[in-house]
């Protein structure tokens, strides 16, 4: 299970992207970059950001340690903003919280990543269909030396359609991903050696450990899908079939 912690105080929003995050002090003493459930995405953004960042931990690909921030319902007293207000209100309960890195920095390729670091992140993003790692958005802080990898609600979109018509993994399996728009798409080239290595570490067994981190209260039940465990299930499905069919979404091929 994702560590549990409280929220104490709400630091400072973060105005960027449609989602307003914001820094939230936890009572572990901990600072962390809270997504919020009240925010307009909804909960399958918090679902995407644990599948992709947990995978992406599995890779030893950096990612910050994630937790779930519960929400106390007096925290928004002392908020001046009433946006910020609105929104916290809206979040009562349990959250997504990524750790803070201090002194990180945005990714703007004045130190470029290496090929070695590029190629599973590169990977990454075509496995899960992250659209949202581009120069418009990178999406990389650079912490130590290395990229590190966040913000992963625009990953797993197949998951918005399980309202209106049944999950259907073969059809993810099989979606193209277009790397040339990719933030580091031209650090890469043939990954299929880049495949044979991650695709291998993440057996059945470990993907369906990454679902079973999410927060029941977080997935969504519908007429398709009428139990948490059928909505894990249905994830589990969709990332086994893409891992073991890469030859429609690998860049550089992968038959």
């Amino acid at each position: 299970m994702l560590e549990t912690v409280t929220a104490t105080r709400f630091a400072v929003p973060l105005r960027e992207g449609g989602s307003l995050p914001g820094l939230v002090d936890a009572d572990d003493l901990g600072m962390y970059v809270v997504k919020f459930r009240g925010a307009g995405q909804g909960l399958k953004v918090l679902v995407a950001e644990v599948l992709v960042g947990e995978i992406a931990r599995a890779l030893d690909i950096p990612v910050p340690r994630l937790a779930v921030v519960d929400l106390p319902r007096d925290i928004a007293r002392y908020e001046a903003d009433e946006e910020v207000q609105d929104l916290l209100t809206a979040s009562v309960g349990t959250n997504l919280g990524l750790d803070y890195l201090p002194g990180s920095f945005g990714y703007d390729g004045s130190r470029p990543a290496t090929r070695e670091q590029a190629e599973p992140i590169v990977w990454l993003d075509a496995f899960t269909a992250n659209i949202d790692r581009t120069w418009a958005n990178p999406n990389l802080l650079v912490w130590g030396g290395n990229p590190w990898v966040i913000d992963h609600g625009a990953a797993l979109y197949f998951h918005h359609a399980w309202a209106r018509r049944s999950p259907d993994a073969e059809r993810f399996a099989r979606q193209p991903y277009d790397v040339n728009d990719h933030v580091l798409g031209d650090l890469v080239d043939d990954l299929a050696p880049t495949h044979a290595d991650l695709a291998a570490r993440l057996t059945d067994d470990v993907l369906a450990a990454i679902v079973d981190l999410v927060p029941a209260e977080w997935l969504e039940t519908g007429e398709h899908l009428p139990s948490p465990d059928a909505v894990r299930e249905a994830y589990v499905q969709h990332l086994t079939a893409r891992r073991d069919h890469p030859s429609a979404w690998l860049p550089g091929g992968g038959r």
